[in-house]
């Protein structure tokens, strides 16, 4: 007996898998307005991280006098570009022996025409 040729078997076909063109035109999106967010951050982060190091130097130093507090950090401030704040924009606070100095500020982001990202930096050092 001969097999029948018209038959058709039916065939597993393997479940097809991957982005369609929307789905990477839409990945690719959020991906660029990520990378725009974080390039338009990181300047002003960075200026955060050093002014929080310049504290953390100066609490470090020992000094307690206000007027010395904020000319080092003047100091500091032009050597590391901190733009945001001054020495005259710290708040020290003196209890006993050691000093507590810190500062807050608020940096406004542009991003894309009227709309832009408000920041709150906050940060504190205490001498000991």
């Amino acid at each position: 007996m001969r097999p029948n040729r018209h038959r058709i078997e039916p065939v597993a076909r393997a479940r097809q898998r991957g982005l369609s063109l929307f789905g990477l035109l839409f990945f690719g999106v959020v991906a660029l307005v990520l990378v725009v967010l974080v390039m338009r951050v990181m300047p002003s982060a960075l200026e955060y991280l050093a002014a929080k190091r310049a504290l953390d130097k100066i609490a470090a130093s020992g000094e307690t006098a206000p007027l010395e507090i904020q000319k080092s950090f003047d100091k500091i401030s032009a050597i590391e570009d901190i733009a945001s704040i001054t020495g005259k924009d710290l708040k020290i606070v003196k209890s006993g022996n050691s000093v507590t100095i810190s500062f807050a500020y608020e940096k406004k982001v542009p991003l894309v025409a009227n709309a832009s990202l408000l920041l709150e930096y906050e940060a504190n050092a205490t001498s000991k």
